[in-house]
């Protein structure tokens, strides 16, 4: 089809044929590494057309590559993938500004090669990923379930939920449709699937490269950024470290737990607490100061003539809330499918151990049971005596946990698992009785920063007959739940 007044295709057609010719490259490199001359001359011609750097079809450059020589596009990536209100007809030049930059990222994080892995690959997919998650409209780090929130290269590290909303996948991003008979997918419904897989690939890469030669290198160590994967990694292996490969690990674990401790603290403080005491008189301070109810108060103390208020008494406001004695019992299975919620409960456990008047236990568990309640006040310690892998025998943590329940009505016990149990019925008549003695008994099928996870259907079922449904989805949610209970 052509345009009769130029002879030419009209321009909607071509830049339909640009968009597929940049997809088509995208394609055929994730799944062939080969250049295919005539799709890369092809592309070449489209990125220098729309005025964009060749390097976007580098894939030896990163992402952070490109936006350091050209900066201007550093906002482009943010939300790029999320779909945009499309009210006067599609912009067909724009999508193709789009498609070329959507294939950058997504060619530099999903095409990982084979091979050993260098701490600097690493690194620069680490990178790549946090520029995909902006694109999808998260904050860097929160598909991935690690450190939630943090800033990645010239990132908005917001702390998990960043991009809005409750629940879901990193924050939940509130999708938009483009406009009648052009609906696009509910991009909320596809970020839970990208983020495990996101998991996996950062996995593997670690798996590929030889860490404990890394960790003995100071200068190849630095290069590392602690991730969930890379901390379960270290975990995994500290026992067969030493020396200065042993000192780099712990540091690389501690950097990565008051990371994720701080982001946790912010939500503990934001959520809700116990109920005012107004028998405590306000503390007289400035902060305190209620200014509304100050010149309510003093209202008829205007002066109209000198158009003053004069001031006898100032108001401040309650700040003291109700609070009773709690224990806080959190039993963690430690098995090897559960290190990202062993990472998030130690360090909440730890965060919760510093509320006044909260007495918080700590038991982890796999085929054996270990009480960790001497450190709990110290997650980098903690996480340190934990041994991950394993069966599964939750009776072994609750032999630990029953005595610990000695006035039911002040404690609540929280049961962190995907409950795969080889003894189930005795474990789930355990928790039961817990239940009907009178404490809080919450199980947890998921605590990770992104909200994913499994929970056997069996224990699923029986804990809602209960009447204690599995909590599952973002760690926020057993935030509220616990400060509501415990203050």
């Amino acid at each position: 089809m052509t345009d009769h007044t130029t002879g030419q295709p009209p321009a909607a057609d071509s830049d339909e044929n640009r968009r597929q010719v940049l997809y088509w490259r995208l394609l055929a490199r994730l799944f062939d590494p080969e250049e295919q001359a005539g799709l890369e001359s092809a592309s070449l011609a489209v990125v220098e057309d729309i005025g964009l750097p060749p390097a976007l079809l580098d894939p030896q450059t990163s992402v952070d590559a490109v936006v350091q020589r050209h900066p201007e596009l550093a906002a482009e990536f943010d939300g790029l993938m999320v779909p945009q209100p499309d009210e006067d007809g599609r912009d067909r030049a724009a999508e193709v500004r789009r498609a070329a930059l959507a294939s950058k990222v997504l060619l530099n994080v999903f095409a990982t090669g084979s091979g050993t892995v260098t701490a600097g690959q690493l690194a620069r997919w680490q990178s790549d990923a946090g520029w995909l998650e902006r694109a999808l409209g998260c904050a860097p780090g929160d598909l991935r379930g690690g450190r939630a929130g943090r800033g990645g290269p010239g990132g908005r590290g917001t702390g998990p939920g960043a991009a809005g909303g409750s629940g879901g996948a990193g924050g939940g991003v509130s999708p938009t449709g483009t406009g009648a008979g052009h609906p696009t997918p509910d991009l909320s419904t596809l970020l839970p699937g990208i983020g495990p897989e996101l998991g996996a690939l950062e996995a593997d890469l670690v798996k590929r490269m030889h860490l404990r030669e890394v960790l003995a290198d100071p200068r190849l160590a630095a290069q590392l950024t602690p991730s969930m994967s890379l901390i379960e990694q270290l975990l995994r292996d500290k026992n067969n470290l030493s020396g200065v490969a042993l000192a780099n690990a712990k540091a690389l674990i501690r950097r990565f737990v008051d990371e994720v401790a701080e982001v946790l603290r912010t939500q503990v403080e934001k959520a809700s607490v116990g109920a005012l005491d107004r028998s405590v008189p306000p503390k007289r301070t400035f902060r305190n100061l209620d200014l509304d109810r100050t010149i309510w108060k003093n209202l008829t103390n205007w002066d109209p003539e000198q158009e003053r208020l004069y001031v006898d008494r100032l108001y401040y406001r309650h700040t003291a809330r109700k609070t009773t004695p709690q224990r806080l019992v959190v039993v963690v299975d430690q098995s090897g499918s559960m290190v990202d919620s062993m990472v998030n409960c130690t360090i909440l456990a730890s965060i919760f151990a510093g509320l006044p008047k909260v007495d918080v236990h700590l038991i982890a568990y796999d085929t054996q049971a270990l009480d960790l309640t001497p450190w709990v006040s110290d997650p980098f310690e903690t996480l340190l005596r934990t041994n991950l892998g394993g069966g599964t025998d939750g009776t072994v943590a609750m032999a630990l946990a029953q005595p610990k329940i000695a006035e039911p009505r002040n404690t609540v016990v929280v049961w962190i698992s995907d409950f795969y149990e080889w003894r189930s019925e005795p474990l789930f008549e355990s928790m039961a009785a817990i239940h009907r003695s009178g404490a809080k008994f919450i199980p947890v099928g998921s605590v990770t920063s992104s909200g994913r996870g499994s929970v056997n259907p069996w224990f699923r079922e029986r804990f809602k007959d209960l009447g204690t449904p599995v909590l599952s989805g973002h760690i926020r949610k057993l935030v509220h739940e616990l400060k509501t209970f415990l203050t």
